[in-house]
């Protein structure tokens, strides 16, 4: 099955450019509006005579959300394993098998 590409117009840093994806239009829409939002940001902190510049510090900026958000997502796996292994420590022993959970005592 072949995906339908979209062709859609979007605004960035004052400029129209036409991106070319599978995915829905509103969300291509909303991935462009986060990075016009993010150039606008660093824009609006100190004069930068260079677009790309701009550009290449709202890229950092966003890398490093994304990273941020990867390490958050990290965090909350090893906690929700943790409290699986705890769970399965409090069931009866049938049970343990039953959950599908490997622990210490599973």
């Amino acid at each position: 099955m072949t995906v339908k590409k979209h062709a859609v117009k979007v605004m960035i840093g004052g400029e129209e450019y036409t991106v070319r994806s599978d995915l829905p239009p509103e969300y291509t829409r909303e991935v462009a509006s986060y990075v016009d939002q993010a150039l606008k940001k660093v824009l609006g902190q100190g004069p930068i005579v260079e677009i790309h510049k701009a550009a290449i510090l709202a890229a950092l900026d966003i890398t490093n959300e994304l990273f941020q958000a990867k390490k958050g997502e990290r965090e909350v796996a090893a906690r929700l394993t943790a409290l699986a292994d705890d769970l399965i420590k409090v069931l009866p022993p049938p049970k343990r098998k039953i959950v599908g959970l490997k622990g210490p005592l599973g």
